[in-house]
């Protein structure tokens, strides 16, 4: 799997936070999450996953398009209907980036809006 490392490195990263990571890549037709964790307060955060070795074609964070951010708030709603039974749980979408090599590149977290 192409970004299987960048995805164990957020994952462990996001459990440093102190989330519970509940699944990963998580796929419906059309979407995916690469990470679904919850904070220790109860909300439910969805993660997509980029990283991208050179900024020769831009940054982790601007390979994100809006049609990948709709794709991803589907794949979340179904998560929260499909797997939990509800969609009023509280929770958000957010992006975290690595940009250079997946297990020593630069990673920061961004929150979708």
């Amino acid at each position: 799997m192409k970004g299987a490392q960048a995805e164990d490195r957020a994952a462990a990263f996001l459990s440093g936070l102190g989330r519970e990571v509940l699944a990963r890549n998580y796929r419906i037709p059309g979407g995916e999450i690469d990470v679904i964790s919850r904070e220790p307060g109860g909300t439910l955060v969805f993660t997509e996953v980029r990283q991208r070795r050179s900024a020769r074609f831009g940054s982790a964070a601007e390979s994100v398009t809006p049609r990948k951010l709709a794709l991803m708030h589907r794949a979340a709603l179904t998560y929260l209907t499909r797997e939990l039974g509800r969609d009023d749980l509280p929770c958000r979408l957010e992006v975290l980036t690595i940009d250079g090599s997946a297990g020593e590149g630069t990673l920061s977290l961004h929150a979708v809006e």
